[in-house]
C-alpha cells in the first residue's frame, strides 16, 4: 500500500519539520512522565513524529501507542523493535499493532504505511529490520541477548536453529526494501528510512566505538544493509536517509555520497528527542 501524504482532520498534511525519537522504551515510565515527555517533544513544535522502535513491550505496546496518539494529535509514523515483541511474539504483536494503526486517525504503522510523502520531493519509507546474525562472528559470539528467551520465534532454539530464525527476519526486512525502495525513487528525490536496527557496521555504535564482531551479530542486519547500497549505487541523483537505533549510542555514517545512516542514542528511563528534522522541498 503506498500513502501519499497523511491524512487527518479532513486534510492533507504536508510534514516538513519531523521530531525523531528512538528507543524511548516507555515501559521504564509512568503515565505522568510519559506525557511530560510528550509535552517536550511537542515544545519543539513538529509536524510530525517519527518514532524507531522499541516504544514498549508487548504486554503495554498498543496502551502506549494510544497513550501518545492522544497526546500529540499528530502523525505519528513508527517502527517497531526487538523490545516491543519482549514477552510476547513477533507475529502477535504485529497483527495487533496493524489493526490499532488501521483504526486510528494519527498512528501509521512502518512497513504497513507504505510510502508516505513528506514534500514534493522527499519521501518516507520504514521498517524495523532485524540483527540477522551475518556480520560479525556468529559462530565465536558469547552474547545471549534477552530477545534470544523472551520473544517466542527465537525461544528455545539452539544456535544454528537461532541463526536460521535471524536469517529468515533480515532477509524478510531485505525483500520488503528490495520492493519498496525502487518505487519511491521513482517519484522522490531523497527518500528517508525510518529503521530501528542499524544496517551497516558503520552505523553500529557502542559507547562511541563501532560494536565488534562479538556484538556485530546481534546489532547489524546485513541483508538490508547490502540491498540498500545496491540500490542507491545505481541511484546516485537520488538521495537516501537512514534514521536508526537499537544500540543506545549515537553516530553517523557516510556509507556512499549519497547514503547517510544516523544512528540515535538511548538511556533507559530518559527517553529524548533525537533530532528534529527539517525536510526540504528541493534538494
Amino acid at each position: 500500500m503506498a500513502l501519499v501524504g497523511v491524512w487527518y482532520n479532513g486534510a492533507m498534511r504536508k510534514m516538513t519539520r519531523l521530531a525523531w525519537l528512538t528507543d524511548i522504551h516507555l515501559n521504564f515510565l509512568n503515565d505522568d512522565a510519559i506525557r511530560q515527555f510528550c509535552q517536550t517533544v511537542l515544545d519543539y513544535k513538529p509536524d510530525a513524529v517519527l518514532i524507531g522502535g522499541d516504544i514498549s513491550e508487548s504486554w503495554n505496546i498498543i496502551r502506549h501507542l494510544e497513550l501518545l496518539a492522544d497526546e500529540f494529535k499528530l502523525p505519528i509514523c513508527f517502527v517497531l523493535g526487538n523490545h516491543d515483541y519482549y514477552r510476547g511474539s513477533v507475529t502477535g504483536v504485529r497483527a495487533a499493532v496493524k489493526e490499532l494503526a488501521g483504526q486510528s486517525e494519527y498512528l501509521n504503522w512502518m512497513p504497513d504505511g507504505g510510502i508516505v510523502e513528506l514534500t514534493s520531493t522527499t519521501c518516507l519509507i520504514g521498517h524495523g529490520l532485524w540483527a540477522d546474525g551475518r556480520l560479525g562472528d556468529y559462530e565465536q559470539s558469547d552474547v545471549m541477548l534477552n530477545d534470544y528467551i523472551r520473544i517466542k520465534e527465537l525461544t528455545g532454539l539452539n544456535k544454528q536453529q537461532r541463526l536460521r530464525q535471524l536469517n529468515q527476519l533480515g532477509d524478510e526486512a531485505a525483500y520488503f526494501l528490495k520492493d519498496i525502495l525502487p518505487q519511491a525513487l521513482k517519484q522522490y528525490r531523497h527518500v528517508i528510512l525510518l529503521a530501528h536496527v542499524p544496517p551497516f557496521k558503520e552505523a553500529c555504535w557502542h559507547e562511541g566505538e563501532i560494536a565488534d564482531d562479538n556484538w556485530l551479530p546481534h546489532f547489524t542486519c546485513q541483508a538490508a544493509g547490502e540491498v540498500l547500497r545496491e540500490i542507491m549505487a545505481d541511484h546516485p541523483e537520488h538521495k537516501m536517509t537512514v534514521l536508526c537505533g537499537h544500540t543506545h549510542s549515537s553516530g553517523t555514517a557516510q556509507i556512499l555520497p549519497n547514503l547517510q545512516v544516523k544512528t540515535g542514542g538511548a538511556v533507559y528511563g530518559k527517553p529524548e528527542v533525537q533530532e528534529v528534522v527539517e525536510v526540504r522541498s528541493e534538494l
